[in-house]
């Protein structure tokens, strides 16, 4: 309804990158017209700007120009603002200015929608079953169930093109029960608050007391371990922590197993749970 609308949609690692090239080339002026001057601003995962601390100031005065403006912000995170690790209160309370909404996974009839879509997009007819089949198998995420949708098209290429049933299958076999299979970060973090008796924002926050460093460097060992989370996503969980932290933390967990025979008890006891949970 209105083509001359101005929308700017990227990633909080992307503002991030962005702000610090304009730095190194002297480029601020054409950075803050460029994210100013929209008529609405999304940004995901907004929760990694909360170990920045000059993308957080760089940040409120891009709020701050764009709420004056009565101009769109729409910001999207793996928890609410009260919960951001590192998070300043000046920001926290910007965000809640705002509608803040859970987004619940979506239900079975609302994922075959989606598939049904996505199709019609690409021009291909699915039968009924073959879209229940796809919404039942991917539960997880949009991104995931596109995916699923991709290699069973995929699959139905090699064979002139015919979706049904055992195509579906056969494209989605490989795939799926890895995922039902598999740990994760939530898992873990999880399990080591319940066993160390620590609250996750502490975990995931900047307090270095060794009740909360020690947990926090359990959880990114096993992250590493049982996850295949690089170093810097491992470290993205635990407000923003850089590779060389998950790196030392690692390192401190794997030679203190050979020494502590309680620690290695506790990493064996969480491991074989969480596996057996993912089971």
């Amino acid at each position: 309804q209105r083509p001359e609308t101005k929308i700017l949609y990227l990633s909080c690692e992307t503002f991030t990158n962005h702000f610090v090239e304009a730095i190194e080339r002297g480029a601020l002026h054409q950075f803050r017209y460029r994210y100013r001057h929209v008529d609405v601003l999304v940004i995901d995962d907004i929760q990694f700007l909360g170990a920045r601390e000059r993308s957080r100031e760089e940040f409120f005065h891009t709020f701050n120009t764009l709420f004056q403006s009565q101009k769109q912000i729409i910001l999207s995170a793996d928890e609410s603002p009260r919960d951001i690790p590192s998070l300043e209160d000046r920001l926290i309370s910007r965000f809640n200015w705002g509608l803040v909404a859970r987004l619940e996974a979506p239900c079975l009839e609302t994922r075959m929608a989606i598939v049904c879509r996505k199709a019609k997009l690409r021009c291909a007819e699915i039968p009924e079953d073959v879209v229940h089949f796809i919404a039942a198998a991917v539960d997880s995420s949009i991104r995931e169930l596109e995916g699923a949708l991709t290699r069973v098209l995929a699959v139905a290429q090699q064979y002139g093109g015919t979706v049904d049933l055992a195509v579906a299958r056969e494209a989605l076999a490989q795939n799926l029960p890895a995922r039902h299979h598999r740990v994760t970060i939530s898992d873990i973090l999880q399990t080591v608050t319940e066993r160390y008796d620590v609250r996750l924002t502490d975990l995931q926050g900047k307090r270095r007391h060794r009740s909360l460093a020690f947990p926090r460097q359990v959880c990114m060992y096993l992250a590493r371990e049982l996850t295949p989370l690089s170093l810097e996503e491992i470290g993205g969980h635990f407000g923003g922590r850089d590779h060389t932290t998950v790196l030392h933390a690692i390192r401190t967990i794997s030679q203190q197993r050979t020494i502590d025979k309680e620690l290695e008890a506790n990493i064996r006891q969480i491991t074989e749970f969480l596996r057996k949970q993912s089971a």
